[in-house]
């Protein structure tokens, strides 16, 4: 350690003062601000990344960082505070936080971290500002939307008919007779007949949209 001292002169007298009597310059650490701060939001999340500068090796890998952001028309006071949990100069802010339509400005600063026992130091000055927006969400359209509406509820329909088709033509053929050359069919295959075509012209039209 280091012991720090005071000389001057008062009245014509020297007079020297042990301001600290064991100092230890790890233990006393104020870290320059992070530079160059960019983003890149879009509508899933907002990527934010930075640079340190004039930072010793050995510390770059046990730095902690806090960001700090807010709506661009809001006051600093009111700003979000995250601690990061990582070393990397970046983070992602997820778009659930955010609100569409509305800038955000956000600004990073830096220590070693506190759970280093080598080394401790106080927060760097905030880092300049970066600001950034969230992307809208791309809305479907109208004519998409609506066909795809159709197609989920007229395939199961169809599906259906089909099998109540299938069950009444099973059962109408215990009852029923061919009929024979030139002779009326039978109302009970002549209604089963008709809900087919009516069921393959659905099936046809889907086909058709999609």
């Amino acid at each position: 350690g280091y012991r720090v001292s005071l000389q001057g002169n008062f009245f014509g007298r020297n007079h020297t003062y042990i301001t600290f009597p064991e100092y230890n310059p790890r233990n006393h650490i104020k870290l320059d601000p992070p530079l160059n701060i960019q983003s890149n939001a879009t509508a899933s999340k907002c990527q934010i990344w930075w640079s340190v500068w004039n930072v010793p090796w050995y510390l770059t890998e046990i730095l902690q960082y806090e960001l700090q952001y807010k709506e661009y028309t809001m006051s600093w006071e009111v700003a979000l505070n995250k601690t990061l949990p990582s070393s990397l100069p970046q983070v992602e802010i997820e778009a659930t936080e955010l609100h569409s339509g509305i800038a955000y400005v956000a600004r990073v600063r830096c220590k070693v971290s506190e759970n280093e026992n080598s080394y401790h130091s106080q927060w760097s000055e905030w880092s300049q500002t970066t600001v950034f927006q969230r992307a809208d969400v791309p809305k479907v359209s109208e004519k998409i939307l609506n066909t795809k509406i159709m197609q989920y509820l007229f395939i199961p329909l169809s599906f259906g008919t089909l099998l109540y088709l299938f069950w009444n033509c099973k059962l109408s053929s215990r009852y029923c007779c061919f009929f024979t050359l030139g002779q009326k069919a039978s109302p009970a295959l002549t209604f089963p007949l008709q809900l087919l075509s009516f069921s393959l012209s659905i099936v046809c039209t889907m086909g058709i949209l999609r």
